[in-house]
C-alpha cells in the first residue's frame, strides 16, 4: 500500500498535517529541480548486498529479495529505484476510503512478521465497518512469515486456502 506510506509514512510515523505539508514541500521543490535539470531521478532501489545489520528489518528483507533471489536487471527495486516524485499524488488521494462498500469476495493475506501487516489489518477493519456483505471477506495472517515470503516461498504461500476461498466465493 504505497499510498498509505506516502501519506503517513511507515508505521504512520508522519501522520499529521504538518508532516504531510513538509513532504509536499519536499516533493514540490524536487519536482521543480527535476524539471529544470531534465533528469527525472530515481530513488536508488534497494541497498546492495550484504545488507548491514543496523538497517531496519524490512529494508534488509526487501534488499535481500530484490538484490538477491529475485534480482532482475529491469526491476526498479533491483536497480536504480522508483521515480523520486512518483508517489506525490498519493498524499492527497482518499484511496481505500470506500472499501466498506465492496460487495465482492476479498481475501487479504499478510505475513505476521511483515512490516506491512498493520496496513492489511487496518484495511480489513475499515472494509468490515458497516459492510453489508461481510460474509465473503477474510483476513489471513500467515504465522512467522515476512512480507517477501509471500512473493515466492512456495512452502508458506497458503495455496489450499486461496483455492478454497475462491471456490467458495466465486460463483
Amino acid at each position: 500500500m504505497p499510498q498509505k506510506i506516502a501519506a503517513k509514512g511507515y508505521f504512520d510515523q508522519n501522520d499529521s498535517e504538518v508532516e504531510r505539508h513538509k513532504i509536499r514541500d519536499t516533493y514540490s521543490n524536487l519536482r521543480t529541480k527535476i524539471y529544470g535539470s531534465g533528469d527525472y531521478g530515481r530513488a536508488g532501489g534497494c541497498i546492495p548486498l550484504p545488507v548491514p545489520n543496523e538497517v531496519p528489518f524490512y529494508v534488509k528483507e526487501y534488499s535481500e529479495y530484490y538484490k538477491g533471489r529475485a534480482y532482475h536487471p529491469r526491476s526498479l527495486n533491483s536497480t536504480d529505484g522508483w521515480n523520486l516524485i512518483g508517489t506525490m499524488s498519493f498524499l492527497n488521494a482518499p484511496i481505500l476510503q470506500y472499501t466498506n462498500e465492496i460487495r465482492s469476495a476479498v481475501l487479504i493475506i499478510h505475513g505476521e512478521k511483515a512490516h506491512s501487516c498493520y496496513m492489511g489489518k487496518e484495511a480489513f477493519e475499515n472494509m468490515m465497518k458497516g459492510n453489508p456483505n461481510p460474509e465473503n471477506k477474510e483476513l489471513l495472517i500467515i504465522l512467522g512469515a515476512v512480507h517477501t515470503d509471500l512473493y515466492d516461498n512456495l512452502d508458506i504461500i497458503p495455496f489450499d486456502k486461496i483455492v478454497s476461498f475462491l471456490r467458495t466465493n466465486l460463483k
